[in-house]
């Protein structure tokens, strides 16, 4: 009877959400037609999956599928390496080729997640940081409803401003994920004062969610995580950058040397995933926006709050749900891992994880350790007690975990 009853909430939710599926469904065709016409263009063939060794010089295939990332980004040049551990070693990469002593990093998004704080330097441990190497920080809280605070942007950028950080989504936040027009806004604001200032953006979890991505509104640069949205799910590691040939042959110098950039990096297994992750991660992406929508009306029909509510606007694939304790958020956690593909029998419990300052409970029953394209969600051990739901590669999953989150009782 229980069992009925949550299909039945279930179906209610999918009726109401329909319009909502199609215009993700849009997005998504339009997106999958870029990539598709991408490859076209780029003349894939099978001989480009094979992987290299060594220095890795010569690697067409290599070559061929940073460009297919610089043109679906709509850049002129992208990086991207299986050497690239994380979203945030691809991000720090940036920071640290691009900042000099003295220069000044302006985030436009309020404090940024916790690992990135860390390379900062607003950790407790400032070795290694960007504030011990001399870099000057500063930050701008967005405003009450999440929106930039355009205002203070254009008062604080100057001419020393070297850098304007924007980070996409949401972190361990509620405050929304970004749009497009949002960080348009802000590319208009920081360039009227300092037209110099390379602009940055987090894309993680953001990619596909739109029909444009950061570059084309006037983000200098973006970097992410092959695990998440542009790796479909497929792609075993690694991180993308992409922006202007100048700034990314910067960057590769810092990541390998001087001299060196772009010309060396071996891609040491085949690279069939990295491709084939690309051409599918629109649909990926679709089924993940989906489960998040569907998602965010049930926790609304048990009138808990959700972040975006269902048929808000998104910027990203990440869903957060506001819950009363601790003992929800592990409750939710363990039903999303007991109903994993992977790993389905651990208990997860709250931890401490390297990079942040809370112990983090996480549910990551998933094909690719840690990848938060796959259905997934963590929470940080704090008020306001959140859970943050990420990924999904198939609606099918998203819909039955949800099922059996109102049988386990916890919504």
């Amino acid at each position: 009877m229980e069992w009925l009853l949550a299909l039945d909430i279930i179906r209610q939710g999918e009726a109401e959400l329909k319009g909502i599926f199609d215009d993700f469904a849009e997005t998504a065709y339009a997106n999958q037609e870029k990539v598709l016409e991408t490859f076209k263009n780029f003349r894939v063939r099978e001989d480009h999956f094979q992987p290299s060794s060594g220095y890795g010089y010569d690697d067409e295939g290599r070559e061929v599928l940073e460009n297919i990332y610089a043109e679906v980004f709509g850049t002129e040049d992208a990086l991207l390496r299986t050497q690239i551990v994380s979203g945030t070693h691809a991000i720090s990469a940036c920071l640290f080729a691009l900042l000099k002593p003295g220069d000044t990093m302006l985030a436009v998004s309020g404090r940024p997640y916790d690992t990135l704080a860390n390379v900062i330097g607003l950790g407790l441990d400032k070795r290694g940081t960007l504030t011990e190497k001399g870099v000057n920080y500063r930050e701008i809280s967005l405003l009450e409803d999440g929106r930039p605070d355009l205002e203070t942007i254009r008062t604080a950028v100057n001419a020393d401003t070297r850098l304007v950080f924007i980070q996409r989504s949401r972190g361990y936040q509620l405050r929304p994920a970004l749009s497009i027009s949002a960080i348009q806004k802000i590319c208009e604001a920081v360039k009227a004062k300092n037209p110099s200032a390379i602009i940055m953006a987090d894309n993680c979890y953001g990619e596909f969610t739109s029909l444009l991505e950061p570059a084309q509104v006037g983000v200098h640069l973006t970097a992410g995580s092959l695990i998440k949205n542009p790796g479909g799910g497929l792609a075993p590691n690694g991180g993308y950058i992409a922006g202007p040939k100048d700034l990314i042959e910067q960057i590769a110098w810092h990541l390998t040397a001087p001299g060196l950039g772009k010309k060396l990096g071996a891609t040491l297994i085949n690279r069939r995933y990295f491709f084939m992750g690309l051409f599918t991660a629109p649909h990926a992406v679709l089924q993940s926006l989906m489960g998040a929508a569907l998602t965010a009306w049930v926790a609304g029909r048990y009138n808990y709050r959700a972040f975006p509510e269902w048929d808000g606007e998104r910027g990203d694939i990440v869903q957060a749900v506001q819950l009363n304790t601790a003992e929800q958020v592990s409750g939710y956690c363990r039903t999303v891992q007991a109903h994993s593909p992977v790993d389905s029998y651990v208990t997860p419990e709250f931890a401490p994880m390297p990079g942040y300052d809370s112990k983090v409970i996480m549910a990551a029953g998933t094909f690719i350790q840690g990848s938060s394209l796959e259905l997934s969600c963590d929470a940080p051990l704090r008020s306001p007690y959140c859970v943050f739901t990420q990924g999904g590669l198939t609606y099918q999953h998203c819909r039955l975990v949800v099922k059996k989150i109102i049988e386990s009782g916890i919504f």
